[in-house]
């Protein structure tokens, strides 16, 4: 093969990965060159099968992990548990739903596979390491009720969730409004926060271990148990399913998150950070990566690391950058997207140092994003107060050429020049919030007492033409002292009320 023929051969298998593998495509490619054409296509089958694994439940790969996991059928008794039904099972165990007698409530009770606590040492870790998950109290964490032991069998009794997950919202193809993002990703980072205090990191965060349950609250599953798991298990296979039982939710999924065995790690690598899926040492920083890939994905409903095959998408976690989130959904704000860019970053020391700085950012772009919510309205204020001032002129002028003495034409030399000014100040600040916005509040206030002042200077003069005109001519009488105190009104009652709604203060 000459150096031609490898660089095209090259070229046509990176193409056919970006195609998800079409063998007609690249045969028609190469169809002038059959050496070209059976190297390719040898390349490609071969990269394919090579993924495979990673697209199967580790239960399909390693059955045994459940042999000794016998099923409880229905009304089964389990100390103080009733099952009720099985929700979902994989290599951890097997997930139920069932009813706690002490204590009258519905729970999520996880079967614990038989090779986890077969080693007393490691027994005695699951305990410790369902206490310390126990001990998490945030709203945005399932909580975990009890770690029981039934007959010589581990059962982990937590919280029943009635819901569905992120992953159901993502795939169900409708896309959340900016704000609603921004609400789940400071929830879901509160949460993060609240956890990394406490010493725990998930490490397997994804759609699927986030339940939304029917009030709308998000919260996270299994916190606590990844760490249970890898400190088990060296770093050469993935399941990237890793599908988190519904356990704390309203159905079941394929497979339960976590499993062990000698070789074997369970995650879902296309949710890892880099240096989770290099079998480096990782921090609470890696959970804030799996957050920013599922921001990205709840955003746009596309994986920012997504390729043809599940190996190919590891390999664009560990080498490519994702595609601007800015380029494919123009409606998520741009701080919005910057956030999510960071928490993206290769490299840890390039992501938030921490949970809490994420929700701290997120807390400051919350402010922002709510304040584009009523900024369209705060807008229309302005242009209608300008319009207010032109009629406010007009009007004076009409109120001089009916009753022409110094006092009218006083007024009407005033009021227009104070309409002037106050035009060319409101529509500063329209340009400003605009194109400048970080500016904005500093010329908000440098504004607003002149504005105030002159607006109830206006206000005042046109119920003195008010007034001038009463004696002859009742209704434009009306009219002018209307148009005084809607003027009034405005700078005093909805000024404040508009500039409150759309930027939190009224200064």
């Amino acid at each position: 093969m000459t150096p031609e023929q490898r660089r095209r051969v090259r070229d046509l298998f990176e193409a056919a990965l970006e195609r998800a593998g079409e063998a007609a495509w690249i045969a028609n490619q190469a169809a002038d060159d059959p050496v070209v054409r059976d190297e390719v296509l040898s390349l490609f089958e071969h990269h394919s099968r090579a993924g495979d694994f990673l697209a199967r439940p580790i239960v399909d790969d390693v059955p045994d992990l459940l042999a000794d996991d016998e099923e409880l059928s229905p009304g089964t008794l389990v100390g103080s548990y009733t099952i009720v039904r099985e929700l979902g099972r994989g290599g951890m165990g097997r997930v139920y739903l069932a009813t706690d007698a002490k204590l009258g409530r519905t729970v999520a009770l996880k079967s614990l596979a038989p090779h986890l606590v077969r080693d007393p040492s490691q027994r005695e870790r699951l305990r410790r390491e369902a206490r310390s998950a126990a001990a998490l109290t945030h709203p945005g964490i399932c909580t975990v009720y009890a770690l029981e032991e039934v007959d010589g069998h581990l059962y982990l009794a937590t919280e029943y969730l009635d819901g569905h997950t992120l992953g159901d919202e993502i795939r169900s193809g409708r896309r959340p409004a900016p704000a609603e993002i921004l609400r789940t990703a400071r929830e879901l980072a509160s949460a993060l926060a609240s956890a990394h205090a406490a010493g725990i990191v998930h490490r397997d965060l994804k759609p699927d271990n986030v339940m939304r349950t029917r009030d709308g609250r998000v919260k996270i599953l299994d916190f606590g148990l990844a760490r249970i798991v890898e400190s088990e298990v060296s770093k050469e296979t993935f399941d990237p399913r890793g599908a988190s039982p519904p356990a704390a939710g309203g159905r079941a999924s394929p497979a339960v998150s976590f499993a062990t065995r000698p070789g074997v790690i369970i995650g879902t690598p296309a949710y890892m950070a880099p240096e989770q899926i290099n079998g480096e040492p990782a921090d609470a920083r890696v959970d804030i990566f799996a957050l920013g890939v599922m921001l990205y994905e709840l955003s746009c409903g596309v994986h920012p690391f997504s390729a043809g095959t599940e190996l190919a998408t590891v390999a664009r976690v560990l080498g490519s950058d994702p595609s601007p989130l800015g380029a494919r959904c123009p409606d998520v704000p741009a701080p919005l997207v910057a956030v999510i860019a960071r928490c993206l970053r290769k490299t840890p020391a390039e992501r938030f140092g921490s949970a809490m700085e994420l929700v701290g950012a997120l807390d400051i772009l919350g402010a922002d994003v709510a304040g584009t919510a009523h900024a369209t309205w705060w807008r229309v204020h302005q242009v209608v107060i300008i319009l207010l001032y032109a009629v406010a002129s007009a009007w004076a002028w009409r109120v001089k050429a009916w009753i022409e003495m110094p006092l009218t034409v006083t007024i009407f030399i005033t009021i227009g020049a104070a309409s002037t000014i106050c035009g060319v100040l409101r529509g500063h600040l329209v340009f400003t919030e605009m194109n400048n916005r970080a500016h904005l509040t500093a010329e908000r206030r440098r504004a607003r007492r002149p504005m105030l002042v002159l607006d109830l200077l206006m206000a005042i003069l046109l119920f003195g033409d008010g007034v001038v005109l009463a004696g002859s001519r009742a209704l434009p009488a009306v009219l002018t002292i209307a148009l005084a105190l809607g003027i009034a009104l405005a700078a005093i009652v909805l000024e404040p009320a508009t500039t409150t709604a759309t930027f939190g203060d009224d200064s």
